[in-house]
């Protein structure tokens, strides 16, 4: 037998028919004969074939959508307005402790269905009567919970997007408070709990990956014994894996879930040594690389070394030369960078002031060891 799965609502529950020999895809709208009549439905899943022993107590499936069939849904809509309002202003002047949620046309117009809430027992005998007169057709009151209104009404949630149960949830899961508090969020009623008032349904959806990544771990506030010493676990993070363990003097400090389980801490690995460069590479960057220059000796040393070497002169040749070199050096271009300072200090206070003292003993204390008798 093909069976097909058919919709009613957005994120209703899902239902399987008989296709009998109807081609059907997935997003036709068709009729299909139900427990309380005829109803319009939406292919979610294609026709599929099953055994004849698992399809005998299912509905078959009447006939494609018309296009009769949906100015009739489309009629009923409209009706349901109606049905809605004039409901509710009957509600209010009997002052009924309920609230009206929605009224639902069914799709032959052979009933109509209000849902509402209420905090207990409601009777509402004289309401159905005044419905039934008004309609002249068979009237339904279903009293549902908070969180089958939220699904009904339909919104937004504290994440900004549509409401889970109606866009995808088709059935309501068990949701408890242990729930949050594995996921290690604050108990606040605001921030954990939807439009409807209850737990938030998203809650359950990574319950099992918190469970699974918590194995091994500590709860926080336990006392626990690690490296020998008692220590008291102060927060732990669960998608990290990480614990942070304070010791008897306050001290703080943070391990893995794989440490906490040895007892111990890893030691650091130290900093990976620069490799070697190769003799390709060492080739390649003298070729493309200008050689480094080496660092500038210092110009005091130089010269003393220089006037060693050289021939004694006479004081007076000694005097002409130290003035010639001291207007060479104010003439000189400056070299480098501005500001910078010359490798022997000379371009510092300091430097410029011995400087500035070795010419004034050069100029007025003539040398007797380089004097032109001695020569």
């Amino acid at each position: 037998m093909r069976i097909v799965t058919i919709k009613f609502r957005p994120a209703g529950k899902r239902y399987d028919f008989n296709a009998q020999q109807f081609d059907l895809a997935v997003g036709d709208q068709v009729v299909v004969e139900t427990d309380r009549g005829r109803a319009l439905g939406e292919v979610v899943l294609p026709p599929r074939e099953l055994e004849d022993d698992e399809t005998r107590s299912l509905k078959n499936v009447l006939r494609p959508a018309t296009e009769e069939d949906l100015k009739l849904a489309r009629v009923n809509k409209a009706r349901e307005d109606e049905a809605y309002r004039f409901c509710l202003k009957r509600i209010e002047e009997r002052q009924m402790p309920m609230k009206l949620v929605r009224a639902e046309y069914q799709f032959d117009g052979s009933k109509i269905i209000f849902y509402f809430t209420a905090d207990g027992r409601v009777d509402f005998r004289e309401l159905v009567k005044d419905l039934a007169h008004h309609f002249h057709t068979r009237i339904e009151m279903r009293q549902i919970g908070v969180r089958d209104e939220a699904k009904l009404v339909g919104g937004l949630g504290i994440c900004g997007r549509e409401l889970c149960c109606c866009t995808f949830l088709t059935e309501f899961a068990p949701v408890s408070v242990k729930m949050a508090k594995e996921q290690g969020l604050a108990l606040n009623p605001g921030k954990i709990s939807g439009q409807c008032g209850r737990l938030l349904c998203c809650l359950s959806y990574e319950f099992e990956t918190y469970c699974e990544l918590r194995k091994g771990l500590p709860k926080c506030g336990k006392k626990v014994e690690f490296e020998g010493q008692c220590m008291h676990v102060c927060d732990v993070n669960i998608l990290r894996r990480e614990i942070t363990l304070a010791t008897q003097d306050g001290e703080r400090f943070k391990i893995t879930g794989n440490q906490f389980e040895k007892g111990r801490r890893e030691p650091e690995s130290p900093p990976p040594e620069p490799q070697a460069d190769t003799e390709q590479s060492l080739q390649a960057g003298d070729a493309g690389s200008p050689p480094e220059a080496k660092p500038a000796e210092p110009q005091t040393n130089r010269k003393r070394r220089s006037r060693r070497r050289r021939k004694p002169k006479s004081a007076q040749s000694q005097a002409e030369t130290a003035r010639q070199t001291g207007q060479q050096k104010k003439t000189a271009p400056q070299t480098g960078d501005k500001g910078a300072n010359p490798p022997d200090g000379t371009g510092t206070p300091e430097g410029k002031r011995r400087r500035s003292n070795r010419r004034r003993r050069r100029r007025k204390k003539p040398s007797n060891d380089n004097s032109p008798s001695q020569s």
